[in-house]
């Protein structure tokens, strides 16, 4: 049976793969070499690389129902992992700007608008955003091994749009609003309360969406059949929740050091967040109550394995 140990060795290899494939994603030589610095600086400043590693995840696990190798499924899947990724840590590199969570610390270093300053942020986020649809669209994608297998093109614009709606105004860039809004930072629009209801919306929107297409790319690529794919894609939601809520806990319970981040922002902002709406020993109790029901959801499916590990890894991590 595999461990926890087993697990973390397991991520540790993908994200040694995620890390070296996402050093040739940027245009190196062929864009002005101030604007690369600032998107290597958000692309490459460590992290558990965990949205990406869920792409290939999920890929290895519904190999074998989509008649691929392990090791194909991986080599497949690597373009829409290493394009998630870029999305994730564009989002990153807005999200701290001072118009938006104002932090000045990030995964244990400064962030890119203290080093870069807030333009050039702001560019290297876009720039981060706009280049992971391309790692997505060429053929051969630069981040693949020379002869890695290549997904049918009908799959790439899948997974594409998957990733675009994900990254927009119904996912994201909605949920960063909202979150705005209830912080009381909207100038034309005064901050509402936030209950339940809203609170889960605005995560399932601001985290959730792209760990769902994180989940979902790794499984669309491979062809598998879409009632997989729709399995694949509650289990995401609900650990992807759960994740969030755990974030939540640890904002409350954690060091700076411990985080990579400022602690305590979230409070200290007035953010709602599960913690401040139901305490931390209930927030708890609803994280695991996710991740049970994305494990019934995996055994339906004839899924399991590291990704039944992962959904009981998100409740015992650490940030």
């Amino acid at each position: 049976m595999s461990t926890g140990s087993d697990l973390s060795a397991y991520l540790d290899d993908l994200r040694a793969v995620i890390d070296e494939a996402l050093r040739h994603a940027l245009p190196e030589g062929a864009a002005p070499t101030l604007v690369i610095d600032a998107m290597q600086h958000g692309l490459m400043g460590g992290g558990k690389r965990l949205r990406p590693s869920l792409t290939l995840m999920t890929a290895e696990a519904v190999a074998p129902l989509a008649g691929l190798t392990t090791p194909r499924a991986r080599l497949m899947a690597l373009p829409a992992a290493c394009a998630v990724e870029m999305i994730h840590c564009y989002s990153l590199v807005h999200d701290d700007l001072p118009a938006m969570d104002n932090d000045t610390l990030r995964r244990g270093r400064p962030t890119t608008h203290v080093v870069f300053g807030d333009g050039l942020a702001i560019l290297a986020g876009d720039g981060l955003l706009t280049e992971a649809f391309g790692l997505v669209a060429a053929s051969p994608s630069p981040v693949s091994p020379e002869g890695a297998p290549e997904a049918p093109a009908d799959r790439r614009l899948r997974v594409m749009s998957v990733l675009a709606t994900a990254a927009g105004a119904i996912g994201m860039v909605g949920g960063q609003a909202v979150d705005l809004r209830a912080a009381g930072r909207v100038p034309s629009h005064p901050a509402e309360p936030m209950g339940e209801r809203e609170l889960r919306d605005m995560h399932a929107r601001k985290t959730g969406a792209l760990i769902r297409a994180a989940a979902v790319s790794g499984a669309m690529i491979t062809g598998v059949e879409d009632s997989i794919i729709a399995a694949v894609d509650y289990y995401a939601q609900e650990v992807g929740l759960a994740f969030q809520i755990i974030d939540d806990v640890l904002d409350v319970e954690g060091s700076a050091s411990d985080l990579g981040k400022t602690a305590g922002k979230d409070a200290a902002s007035g953010k709602p967040t599960y913690p401040s709406l139901h305490g931390v020993d209930e927030s708890r109790r609803i994280a695991m109550d996710c991740v049970a029901r994305a494990k019934a959801t995996l055994e339906a499916a004839g899924l399991g394995g590291r990704l039944t590990q992962l959904a009981d890894w998100s409740l015992t991590r650490t940030r």
